[in-house]
């Protein structure tokens, strides 16, 4: 592939300032690997006088890759990398003039939390006051703003951030007598270290002749400030990055920093790569609809040689069962036209969203991987709640037991949780049984736990499945150890919620039949789910064993800088897409169009956008309103769908069960039942009759089997067969 003009401009400006603006698909890796490698070969600079920058070690990697390509052979470049790992150099080699040992060891995430443990101690606090995580998140937050302790206390606001500053104070304390630092420590002390000491800065500003940094829209204050001073002597900075890709303010990301670059490296040039090389031109239309009504841009509009492309569809899903059900049916045609499910992704706004879908995925046998998380059923949180309502279900599963006695920390230790089994082995008795039977005589801590244990089982004597996760997730304080005002617990707490949901079919059982079916059926989508991912579908020819094209499943978040031909994006509703947050801060609602852009650029082919007329919160049904994006792309490039049109059919059944006639599922459906009579609602507006397809609000899609005077029987494609008072039915008819 040539360079275009506006590349080969990008490539041959190697001096001073430089604002490359590249827009989604737009080859921006192409133009990284020409510039540094001109700059190599052409002798302005050899490799160690490059200081390339990227945000991710994959990134760097193949960076790496083609440009030893570019320059015939391999090259040394040791300062390409991410901005920690150029950190981690600087301060191997001159940390000490801040007073660290070279030697200095690095705290991942559960090194930092006993760090904040120990801090919690020395101020007479404990984990049920304070939690670790949400201090973390504080501490971390301070840092990314270089704010030392002393100063985050000075800006401290409330009681919340005056014991968050306490904290800070000692828990950096406890770091420096173990001679370690954190993951945020990296960029601090490394800015501190050019800030500080003037012959370190120079002497590395005097070495990078050449600075380059990619996906510059996503640098925090921190990194601005070491691209800041790593460039002051030859002042040959190039940035690039998007704007409108700007999607981590979360994470301390500061948008300002590219769209403020001219200001901060006056004079520089701005150069904009806006001919698109992936998507068709409608997709791109799209795409532009959305993003110019962010408030603050640079401003350009993608472009294509592609071509026209099909329209974006739109469709309307009569909940997020219906939903998933539509957008495995699409993936399953398009596998039957030879599409690469490979070629496939299904993105979303939050990992909760992943559940059904991947329960449509497995019932219909198609293999899928989750990028960025797990299985749903997988993630701790879900696999923490299954335990519980499996202790509750069977006293004698130890390994539900062991996995919760101390979610949350109730301050039972290895050694304790030791010597109940020894006793419970002795008495020839379950450890909860041992636990209920002599309870009065257990140490306060395990006293606790059988009394919530023996709460909990009263509960379920009454209510349902349902109601007993909710119960639980309370009773136990778990509700509470995930409201840490982190993302991650935000995540958690979302997921709990889906699975609050996935627990409400089973509402009109019995408390035991209810808590049965649904640990039955969890297990066997779990196990189902397992088998999947090893290969194991009906849907593919060939050697069931081998390892099969998957569709790909994730945020949109996690889907940044990657394509597939066919993208499906669902939740388009107000308050999941865009997020509720959106609604009072015009901020966020910018960051939220942003996410939608690079949703919808990641397509090479096809858009896919879905919204649900309803959605289960907490096990009930909520209705839901479009999402704003959708009225904004023109209508003339758009095919709206909805579930009373599109000939709905179950995913789990496929063409090649009836021969490839779809019309032999209806005929045989049917020759079901009584003909000629009706189920009319109140208002008598319409009738259906035996072997016709309707629609419930609640229920989803089914054929009716039969009617008699008062009833009508009903096959629904998700929910199986329910009896229901013509009188109050409420169908549609398809």
């Amino acid at each position: 592939m040539q360079l275009n003009p506006e590349q080969q401009r990008a490539v041959e400006t190697t001096e001073g300032p430089l604002l490359i603006i590249a827009g989604a698909g737009s080859g921006k890796t192409r133009v990284l690997t020409e510039r540094l490698g001109k700059i190599i070969t052409e002798g302005l600079a050899v490799p160690h006088e490059t200081l390339v920058v990227t945000f991710t070690n994959k990134a760097a990697a193949e960076l790496r890759r083609r440009v030893e390509e570019r320059v015939g052979g391999r090259q040394f470049f040791p300062w390409l990398g991410t901005f920690h790992s150029m950190c981690l150099k600087l301060l191997r080699i001159d940390g000490d003039k801040l007073g660290l040992d070279r030697n200095f060891t690095i705290y991942d995430t559960e090194d930092q939390l006993s760090v904040v443990k120990e801090a919690l101690g020395a101020l007479n606090l404990n984990t049920k006051e304070v939690n670790p995580k949400a201090i973390l998140s504080q501490i971390s937050a301070a840092k990314q703003e270089l704010l030392t302790p002393e100063r985050f206390a000075v800006t401290a606001k409330g009681y919340a951030q005056e014991l968050a500053a306490d904290i800070y104070r000692h828990y950096q304390a406890n770091l420096v007598r173990n001679s370690a630092v954190d993951f945020d420590d990296l960029l601090f002390y490394g800015v501190r270290l050019l800030k500080e000491h003037e012959e370190v800065r120079l002497k590395y500003a005097t070495q990078f002749k050449y600075v380059m940094v990619d996906e510059y829209q996503d640098t925090n204050q921190a990194q601005y400030l070491l691209v800041k001073y790593l460039s002051s002597v030859h002042k040959n900075i190039c940035v690039v990055g998007d704007d409108d890709q700007g999607i981590y303010s979360w994470r301390g990301a500061t948008i300002r920093n590219i769209l403020e670059f001219e200001i901060d490296f006056h004079p520089a040039t701005v150069i904009k790569l806006e001919q698109n090389y992936r998507s068709t031109k409608k997709i791109l239309q799209a795409s532009h609809n959305i993003i110019s009504g962010v408030t603050s841009r640079k401003g350009k509009e993608l472009w294509t040689d592609n071509t026209d492309g099909e329209n974006v569809t739109i469709y309307n899903a009569l909940d997020e069962k219906e939903e998933s059900y539509w957008v495995v049916e699409q993936i399953e045609s398009l596998i039957q036209k030879n599409v690469d499910p490979e070629e496939m992704a299904v993105l979303y706004r939050m990992n909760a969203q992943s559940r059904m879908i991947e329960e449509v995925l497995v019932k219909a046998g198609i293999p899928y991987r989750i990028v960025g998380s797990v299985r749903f059923y997988e993630r701790k949180e879900i696999k923490d709640a299954m335990a519980y309502l499996k202790l509750v279900y069977n006293p004698a599963d130890t390994v539900a037991l062991l996995r919760i006695i101390n979610i949350p920390t109730r301050k039972i230790g290895a050694k304790t949780i030791k010597d109940l089994l020894a006793k419970a082995t002795a008495m020839q008795m379950n450890a909860i049984d041992y636990l209920l039977t002599y309870n009065e005589k257990l140490a306060p801590a395990l006293k606790n736990f059988a009394e919530l244990v023996q709460k909990l089982y009263d509960y379920a004597n009454e209510h349902t499945v349902n109601q007993l996760l909710t119960f639980m997730l309370t009773e136990s304080g778990y509700t509470k150890m995930l409201a840490d005002g982190t993302e991650d617990g935000r995540q958690r707490q979302s997921n709990l919620e889906e699975l609050i949901n996935v627990t409400a079919k089973y509402s009109e059982m019995s408390p035991q039949a209810s808590l049965q079916a649904f640990l039955e059926e969890a297990a066997l989508i779990e196990d189902q789910g397992r088998s999947r991912s090893a290969g194991q579908s009906r849907n593919y020819a060939g050697d069931e064993a081998a390892e099969l094209p998957q569709v790909t499943l994730m945020t949109i978040h996690a889907a940044k800088g990657l394509e597939f031909s066919h993208v499906f994006i669902i939740g388009a509703e107000e308050g999941i897409f865009p997020h509720s947050r959106a609604f009072i801060n015009p901020a966020e609602l910018d960051e939220e169009r942003r996410l939608a852009y690079v949703a919808i650029t990641r397509a090479k082919a096809r858009v896919y956008l879905i919204y649900a007329n309803s959605r289960s919160v907490f096990g009930r049904q909520s209705s839901s309103i479009p999402s704003r994006f959708l009225s904004e792309i023109d209508q003339d490039i758009v095919d709206y769908k909805s579930y009373t049109s599109s000939g709905y059919r179950d995913p789990i059944i496929t063409e090649n069960d009836f021969g490839g006639d779809w019309s032999n599922i209806y005929s045989n459906q049917r020759s079901l039942g009584n003909k000629g009579r009706s189920a009319v609602k109140p208002s008598g507006t319409f009738a259906v009759n035996a072997g016709d397809r309707v629609v419930h609000q609640q229920f989803g899609k089914g054929t009716v089997i039969s009617i008699d005077e008062d009833t009508v029987l009903i096959s629904f494609d998700r929910e199986g067969k329910k009896e229901m008072a013509t009188e109050y039915a409420q169908l549609q008819p398809i």
